[in-house]
């Protein structure tokens, strides 16, 4: 049986500084330099996605392509989807479990509350607040997204870890 791995990446800190719409507002110099850092730090720790998937939101698709960069993962890999707009987690929820079982590691860059929600909905450590930057990677014993449950925590990294 090949496992499922999810790897889910919170959007970076963005800022509130400019007259934007919910889905156009931009990262903050902050949350561009977190996105960095955790994802040069992340190098080499993770599994390769199979699939990357993205909110449409500026935020979300900004720190998706910093992470890509980093990581080396081609852009050919990415899609832009509605779902992952959603900051209930339901959105989210069903998204995963409609995955394509060709993709056993699937990667998706979104929003709070939804985050949070999943991560602790399916992950095995609780998580408060899953931060701007946040990355949880969940591992499933199943061989199709649409059997998720209860997976396996094993590793979250939030920018303040890496600023010590």
């Amino acid at each position: 049986m090949l496992n499922r791995k999810l790897i889910l990446v919170r959007h970076a800190k963005s800022s509130w500084n400019y007259d934007a719409a919910d889905r156009d507002r931009p990262l903050a110099q902050r949350g561009i330099n977190d996105a960095h850092l955790v994802s040069s730090y992340l190098g080499g720790k993770l599994p390769s996605a199979d699939a990357v998937f993205s909110s449409p939101a500026n935020r979300a698709l900004h720190t998706c392509t910093i992470f890509l960069r980093n990581l080396n993962i081609p852009f050919s890999k990415l899609t832009v989807t509605e779902d992952l707009y959603d900051f209930g987690g339901e959105g989210v929820v069903r998204f995963l479990k409609n995955a394509d079982d060709s993709h056993q590691t699937i990667m998706i860059f979104g929003h709070n509350h939804a985050f949070t929600s999943v991560a602790n909905l399916f992950g095995s450590t609780y998580i408060d607040n899953v931060t701007t930057s946040g990355v949880v990677v969940i591992e499933f014993n199943t061989d199709s997204w649409k059997n998720i449950d209860e997976g396996k925590t094993e590793l979250t990294l939030f920018p303040k870890q890496l600023k010590k």
